[in-house]
């Protein structure tokens, strides 16, 4: 299909009406902020978005809902791909776009998607102070991290962590222990529950299925888990978050 058409005709239109699309040094000067964790910067950042939100964007919806949301999306993959190249595991960016992504289809107003803007900006920023703060972790234990999220429903092992680096698993319990102030094992039971807190809010899956997917021996292994980590029975933690994501909203 030819866009040369359209493309000269909306050229024109935006000269015609004095529009100017965002700096591209600008747009990534915000994600570099992001990038190095500088959270007050990106706080005061997103105050002046906010005034300015509609300034320098294109407009890719008549609807304005939908136009937010198409903007959010876009700019929820970008930052965690500059997010990603800053040193942040990519299945910890990507699922954690994925939860944004699913709770900007949830809005309902465009107000809504401008102020779940600043949240996901904040908390990508807020999460690689924190690797920052963390500079002393070293590649073995970042790469055992992300295996660690990609294997959640398997049988994970230290032995079975320890072979993905090549490293002796005595060495590797040491150091994870030592960078990352908890030991693996426990560091992989947090990880599942963080995870399940996720797909209860987000999903409709049953709570069996979900402790299967996650490696849990048993529901009541899984319930027992999730119980002694936030106080809530797994049950209980969705119906408590169900109301506020709006999961049982029918769709339009």
């Amino acid at each position: 299909m030819n866009t040369n058409r359209e493309l000269n005709y909306r050229l024109f239109v935006q000269l015609e009406e004095d529009f100017r699309r965002t700096e591209i040094k600008s747009e990534f000067a915000r994600y570099d902020d992001i990038r190095n964790g500088s959270v007050e910067k990106v706080r005061e950042n997103f105050e002046e978005i906010k005034v300015h939100y509609y300034e320098g964007k294109g407009v890719l919806s008549d609807n304005l809902l939908r136009n937010n949301q198409y903007h959010f999306v876009i700019g929820t993959g970008i930052i965690a791909r500059v997010c990603i190249d800053g040193g942040m595991g990519h299945n910890v960016a990507y699922t954690l776009a994925d939860i944004y992504i699913r709770r900007c289809d949830k809005c309902t107003q465009p107000e809504e998607v401008i102020l779940l803007t600043g949240e996901m900006m904040l908390d990508y920023a807020e999460r690689m102070h924190e690797l920052r703060k963390a500079d002393s972790v070293s590649l073995h234990v970042r790469r055992t991290v992300d295996y660690i999220y990609q294997h959640l429903g398997e049988h994970l092992t230290l032995e079975a962590a320890a072979a993905h680096e090549g490293l002796n698993p005595s060495y590797l319990s040491k150091l994870f222990a030592k960078e990352m102030h908890i030991p693996l094992k426990a560091y992989i039971l947090k990880a599942r529950i963080s995870t399940a807190q996720n797909i209860l809010v987000f999903s409709d899956f049953p709570i069996a299925e979900i402790a299967a997917s996650l490696g849990f021996s048993s529901q009541s292994a899984f319930s027992a888990a999730f119980r002694r980590f936030t106080g809530m029975t797994p049950m209980q933690y969705r119906n408590t978050n169900s109301d506020r994501y709006d999961l049982h909203k029918q769709e339009p």
